[in-house]
């Protein structure tokens, strides 16, 4: 499973480093250390974590944040396999895309709950670009 650093985190989550170190201080996300030393986040409990945030964000007064070339960077929050599509649910910010692709796909990119990628916006389809 993929781990993110805190300043990883941060970008995927949109907020500053500082506020994830804040988060993760008060035990909002788990982290643990690496043999280096630095904090680190498990993919799948920023996944969580992501939506989790997200959720509270649709309350906030806060303006939310806006994609450049919509290009949407993020985490992979679900992925559900049929046997020949899949459907692939990305966090960005405050952001939560919804991408229909082949499974064939999902399992090329290696798309799993936690792994980092970027929703690409044209029209009406999301394309993704593993990272």
């Amino acid at each position: 499973m993929q781990s993110y650093t805190i300043g990883q985190a941060a970008r995927l989550l949109g907020v500053s480093p500082d506020t994830a170190r804040r988060w993760a201080d008060a035990g909002r996300v788990a982290t643990h250390r690496d043999d280096a030393g630095r904090r680190l986040i498990d993919g799948r409990d920023l996944a969580a974590f992501s939506v989790e945030i997200a959720q509270s964000a649709d309350t906030d007064d806060e303006p939310s944040r806006t994609s450049v070339r919509n290009a949407f960077p993020g985490i992979v929050t679900a992925v559900k396999l049929g046997d020949v599509a899949a459907q692939v649910e990305i966090q960005a910010g405050p952001h939560r895309l919804v991408s229909l692709v082949t499974r064939e796909a999902v399992e090329e990119l290696g798309l799993e709950v936690g792994a980092e990628a970027v929703a690409r916006v044209k029209s009406t389809n999301v394309h993704i670009d593993r990272v």
